[in-house]
C-alpha cells in the first residue's frame, strides 16, 4: 500500500494535507494544494501530490525539507508597509522583505494576505492562519481595497470615466468600484477584482505615472494613524468583520 492509500484509509482525527499546511501556517489552504502539486511537501519521507492525501499525529510533514508542525499560537496583524519593500517569504534580487518590519518577538512563520508592489505603500496584512488568508484574500471575495493615488501630471476626467466604466487592455477588462477625484494629480481608487498591478497599468495605458501609491484600506481594516514601518495586531472587531466576510468598510472622508 503506498502512502497515499494509507493516509487516506487511516481512522480518525487525520485531517487533509492541505489543511494541515494552512494550519502550520505555510500558505492559505488553496495555496498549499498548489504546493503538493508541485511537488515540495513530503509526508514520512515521500514526496506527495494527491490532494485527498490525510495526516494525523505522529506524520512528519515536510515542505522543502522543512520540517512543519500545526501553530499553536495565530497572529493577525496590519502592516503600514513603506516603498521599496517586497511582500514575498524571500527574495533573489536581495530586496528587503516587508515581513522584517514585523515584530521580532513573534517566532511563528507570518506571511501577506495579497500582495503591495515594490514601490507602493500602506496597509498589508499578515497571518500564519492558512484558513483565514483564504477566505480574506481570494479574487472571489470581492474584499474593497482603497488607495490614495498622487499621479506625475494632470489627471483628465476621461480617464476617471473610463476607469469607472471599464477599461480593456490586451484583451483584459479593468473597472474600479468607485474613484473619486481629490485634486488636479490626486484621486481616491476603490478596487475589489485585486488583479496585478492593476492601478499602474490602466495609468500607463493613458500615459500617466502613479508617483504615490498608497493603500488605506482593505474591507473593514483602515490604516488609519499608523506609522510607516510599523505594525498592530488587528481588533477582535475587524477580524469578526472580515471573518464573516465583511467587503466594506469605513472610506476615507467618510
Amino acid at each position: 500500500m503506498n502512502l497515499t492509500e494509507k493516509t487516506e484509509t487511516q481512522g480518525p482525527g487525520r485531517i487533509r494535507l492541505q489543511v494541515f499546511l494552512a494550519r502550520a501556517g505555510a500558505a492559505s489552504r488553496r495555496a498549499s494544494e498548489e504546493l503538493i502539486l508541485q511537488g515540495r511537501v513530503a509526508v514520512n519521507g515521500e514526496v506527495v501530490r494527491l490532494l485527498g492525501t490525510k495526516v494525523g499525529e505522529g506524520d512528519e510533514v515536510r515542505l522543502d525539507g522543512v520540517p512543519l508542525e500545526a501553530e499553536k499560537r495565530l497572529h493577525y496583524l496590519a502592516l503600514n508597509k513603506p516603498p521599496l519593500y517586497i511582500c514575498a517569504s524571500s527574495d533573489p534580487e536581495g530586496r528587503t522583505l516587508a515581513k522584517s518590519l514585523l515584530p521580532r518577538e513573534i517566532t511563528e512563520r507570518l506571511y501577506s494576505i495579497g500582495r503591495l508592489d515594490y514601490r507602493s505603500s500602506g496597509l498589508i496584512l499578515f497571518t500564519n492562519d492558512g484558513d483565514f488568508a483564504g477566505r480574506v484574500g481570494h479574487p472571489s471575495g470581492g474584499m474593497e481595497k482603497e488607495y490614495l493615488v498622487d499621479a506625475s501630471g494632470p489627471v483628465p476626467d476621461t480617464v476617471i470615466e473610463a476607469f469607472r466604466r471599464g477599461v480593456e487592455i490586451e484583451g483584459e477588462l479593468f473597472r474600479c468600484r468607485n474613484i473619486e477625484r481629490l485634486g488636479r494629480k490626486s484621486l481616491r481608487i476603490v478596487l475589489v477584482e485585486g488583479k496585478n498591478r492593476e492601478i499602474r497599468r490602466v495609468f500607463s495605458h493613458f500615459h500617466l505615472h502613479p508617483e504615490r501609491l498608497h493603500r488605506v484600506r482593505i474591507g473593514p481594516v483602515s490604516l488609519g494613524g499608523l506609522e510607516s514601518g510599523k505594525s498592530r495586531p488587528l481588533t477582535g472587531e475587524e477580524l469578526s468583520l472580515l471573518n464573516s466576510g465583511t467587503h466594506e468598510g469605513k472610506s476615507l472622508g467618510e
